[in-house]
């Protein structure tokens, strides 16, 4: 009978310091940026938004990905011509038309190399129920977690979030009954990001959104204007305004209750509306203005 060599012998446990058994951590995982915007940033002018997004790609390839489009092609030559203004020699177009092209090489093989992906408008479900569970997917997170940008507009925005808004009505008083969802990709934790935001009257439906789950942030970005999220930090760019919305102290709504058609109620919301230069901490919930920001000074707690 064949024996181990170490048959009969006592295996000695290593020992750290103290005599306790060293125990072996996974590395945490680093973190790129995001460059979430609410849609129709500027392409001509001043680009600012478009320019945070080349100045973080630090040189490396740029892939636009037209997943959202129904127009992919005319999109990609749009963003093609903006980003090669700025500066950017290296750039790819990835078009992924059904689920099973996202498990394809070649498509792979197009974020090769980058250091940031751009995800134009469209329909955000397409890109989820294109993306969703595929190695494209697996590779564009890959690509983050190792310090690459993922910026994204109009729909590219929307699907950062865990949960998405695919209808309900705008500028209207949101009813009980009236909100469609969807599983975002969750690249932002505990998110409902909606753009497009005052220009088509969306805070009703984002607050119903958020009167489902008062635990969610819920997140409305303004055309030209961008989320910059790093390190746990939310900071302004753009034109226009982004409104937080904190249902954490909500002491009543009726969204769960009431008839369908019913107007929805909520107590005790808390709405914060950010500007350029100014920045949010998702951990306290708290904003910070330009000059906080600045001197590094913690913002005043209410009580």
């Amino acid at each position: 009978m064949a024996t181990s060599a170490n048959h009969g012998k006592k295996v000695r446990r290593a020992r750290g310091v103290g005599g306790k058994v060293p125990t072996t951590r996974a590395p945490k995982r680093a973190s790129g940026s995001l460059v979430i915007i609410g849609g129709r940033e500027d392409k001509a002018g001043d680009m600012t938004i478009l320019r945070e997004v080349v100045a973080r790609s630090g040189g490396g390839k740029l892939v636009v990905a037209s997943v959202a489009s129904e127009l992919p092609h005319e999109l990609w030559q749009d963003y093609k011509a903006a980003f090669k203004k700025l500066g950017i020699k290296k750039l790819d177009h990835l078009f992924i038309e059904r689920p099973e092209e996202a498990r394809q090489e070649k498509n792979l093989k197009i974020l090769d190399g980058a250091t940031a992906i751009f995800f134009t408008g469209g329909d955000q479900l397409k890109i989820t129920t294109k993306l969703g569970g595929t190695p494209v997917l697996e590779r564009l997170l890959e690509i983050y977690h190792q310090g690459g940008v993922i910026a994204g507009t109009s729909a590219g925005a929307s699907m950062m979030g865990e949960t998405m808004l695919v209808g309900g009505e705008n500028q209207e008083s949101h009813k009980v009954g009236n909100w469609m969802m969807a599983p975002g990709l969750g690249i932002v934790k505990e998110t409902i990001i909606d753009q497009h935001f005052a220009q088509r009257g969306r805070i009703g439906r984002l607050l119903g959104a958020v009167a489902l789950n008062p635990g969610v942030l819920g997140i409305g970005i303004d055309e030209d204007t961008a989320l910059v999220v790093e390190d746990g930090k939310m900071r302004v760019i753009g034109s226009n305004a982004i409104y937080i919305v904190d249902g954490r102290g909500v002491t009543y709504t009726n969204i769960s209750e009431a008839e369908a058609e019913r107007t929805m109620s909520m107590h005790d919301v808390k709405l914060h509306i950010l500007s350029t230069g100014e920045s949010f901490d998702p951990a306290t919930r708290r904003p910070s203005t330009i000059d906080q920001v600045a001197t590094g000074m913690q913002p005043l707690l209410t009580l």
